[in-house]
């Protein structure tokens, strides 16, 4: 069944231009969507593509909407934020159509008597939970995950299926672990001993606040005395490496096969582009945009935005670069000879 725009309008704000009884039912892109969906313009280069859009209904900024509306046929949801916008009627329509899991334990489930299961938790097949372990009200646990021992897992949590969340990890309410995450697994500690590694017992938690979402065979080691926190509302995405003793501030979001080791400190509202690396027992404040491929070797203490890599160019052209980048030290002791001996001669540089 079709939303009516009315009732979009009445859960989530924004001004509707054209009929509010008319329906839509699914979510599509502007190039794709037909009579029965919802859209959205976010990107004013695509202003010519949204105003021949076939989309029943689109959500758009006032300043689109100032350009679009005269050409574009379907009607017209304005508000300041078109993206955010689309976001939640998107979980709504999602919501609509998805069948709710019921509350109850599958008789597959292998859930330690001393375990706190709420009765309005829903846990699925093949599951373990072991001893000590809580899994609060709404909380949606997937065929094949595993829940260590005195973990605690919050309120409308969902784990997808085969997340493995250790001993005495805590998340809040809200999250989202999506499936092969493994959370609370050792961090990488060794003392080095006569030319040889001796394993140092990881004894802290993992601590994930409110509204996290964990990506795909992603891994969040937990402390080797400490804990290690992620913060409310973090997201990361998938093949994420997350180091032991890390603290990452609430809201900062993560692409995929980002690498943190052990001990950084990440502010909040931070971003790291896909692939970007962090040094252990470094400082990120607030407010850091890291692009994609990036090292963060030493710290940063401003906010901005912070790029590190070298532009691609054909590989003949990259090693005669290269060669030069290798005689860069030789090449300044020489000009420094050089200015010398001009000063000498009471030449001026």
């Amino acid at each position: 069944m079709g939303v009516r725009l009315e009732e979009l309008i009445e859960r989530l704000g924004g001004t509707l231009v054209g009929d509010p009884m008319a329906e839509v039912s699914a979510l599509a892109s502007l190039e794709r969507a037909g009579p029965a969906d919802l859209s959205f313009l976010a990107n004013a280069k695509l202003r010519a593509v949204a105003a021949a859009s076939r989309a029943g209904a689109l959500i758009l900024s006032p300043l689109d909407d100032a350009v679009v509306g005269t050409d574009y046929r379907g009607a017209r949801i304005v508000t300041a934020d078109p993206h955010a916008y689309f976001a939640r009627a998107a979980q709504y329509l999602v919501a609509r159509e998805t069948p709710p899991q019921q509350p109850g334990i599958h008789p597959s489930a292998v859930v330690d008597a001393c375990a706190r299961i709420d009765p309005a938790a829903h846990i699925g097949p093949l599951v373990t939970v072991e001893a000590g372990a809580v899994v609060q009200a709404g909380a949606v646990i997937d065929p094949g995950c595993f829940i260590g021992r005195e973990a605690v897992v919050g309120e409308d949590t969902h784990f997808f299926a085969n997340v493995t969340f250790h001993a005495r990890c805590i998340i809040g309410k809200r999250g989202i672990v999506h499936s092969g995450a493994v959370i609370g697994g050792d961090g990488f500690g060794f003392a080095h001993e006569d030319g040889r590694y001796v394993k140092v017992p990881q004894l802290g938690r993992v601590v994930l606040g409110d509204d996290v979402d964990i990506g795909a065979n992603t891994t969040v080691d937990r402390g080797a005395l400490d804990d290690t926190i992620i913060g409310d509302g973090v997201k990361l995405d998938n093949l994420i490496q997350i180091g032991h003793n890390c603290h990452i501030g609430a809201n900062t979001a993560m692409a995929g096969c980002v690498g943190v080791a052990g001990s950084a400190k990440i502010g909040r509202h931070c971003t790291f582009g896909g692939a970007a690396m962090v040094n252990g027992h470094i400082e990120i404040v607030d407010h850091v945009h890291v692009t994609a491929g990036t090292l963060v070797a030493n710290s940063l203490l401003e906010p901005g935005r912070y790029t590190g890599f070298y532009p691609i160019s054909k590989n003949a052209e990259w090693e005669r670069n290269a060669v030069l980048l290798r005689n860069l030290a030789a090449m300044r002791e020489r000009i420094r000879a050089l200015e010398k001996a001009v000063k000498a001669l009471g030449l001026t540089v």
